[in-house]
């Protein structure tokens, strides 16, 4: 497993092109399994059952169409954007709800270590914390596969400027809010999260999978290219 961490802004088609690439050598088998973590500049991204109604001002930021499940989504700095590119196939892990259901365990319990309540939900796709009386998403997720080789990720608010969501429904779900470490009370850097996240990755990348029985509602999270 090679863990890869970009410093600066990486363009986000330059890092899907990247991904991209990348996978199509894991297929093969000539490359290894990677977690990369990096930051974007500020961007809407369309996933693909994207609703043109949840976008709400089209001139504030790119807005860039993407493979990934799921529907519009914000990237920008201070966010800190975590892709998986692992192998269920060999990991004899061939269950993507399980895998989705396990990355945001391993997401909850890496908030946990900075004293952050949230869960995972199966419903609303995502890591979320409950705010006062009602919810605000902290981490959105995404996904795609190749072969049974994952791609994409999940999006992490660590000091993001949430005032740039305002473009966008994010994921689609109206009169949900998002929230980011900074807006909790905690200031934490992206090296004191990135050494929190890789400590509790192990459960995560060794775990075996047990069949799932969660509900259809992950097409749109994610999406699976055929195989050929």
């Amino acid at each position: 497993m090679e863990w890869q961490i970009s410093s600066g802004l990486v363009e986000y088609e330059v890092a899907v092109n990247a991904m991209v690439s990348r996978v199509e050598k894991i297929v093969q088998g000539s490359e290894r399994e990677m977690v990369w973590l990096l930051e974007h500049p500020p961007v809407y991204t369309a996933g693909t059952s994207a609703n043109s109604s949840d976008l709400l001002i089209d001139n504030l930021f790119p807005v860039i169409k993407t493979t990934r499940g799921g529907k519009y989504s914000y990237h920008g700095p201070g966010q800190r954007v975590v892709y998986v590119m692992l192998d269920l196939k060999r990991r004899n892990r061939c269950d993507i709800r399980a895998y989705v259901r396990d990355l945001g365990v391993w997401i909850v319990n890496t908030l946990a270590e900075f004293a952050i309540d949230s869960y995972f939900s199966s419903e609303n796709i995502g890591v979320w914390v409950q705010n006062d009386m009602h919810s605000e998403k902290i981490a959105a997720f995404g996904i795609r596969l190749r072969r049974w080789v994952t791609y994409h990720g999940v999006a992490i608010n660590i000091s993001t400027d949430l005032t740039h969501y305002s473009g966008i429904v994010p994921c689609g779900i109206l009169g949900s809010g998002v929230t980011s470490l900074r807006a909790l009370g905690k200031e934490v850097t992206f090296e004191q999260f990135d050494s929190v996240l890789k400590k509790s990755s192990t459960k995560f990348l060794h775990k075996s999978i047990r069949t799932s029985t969660l509900p259809a509602l992950y097409t749109l999270v994610l999406i699976r290219t055929p195989e050929r």
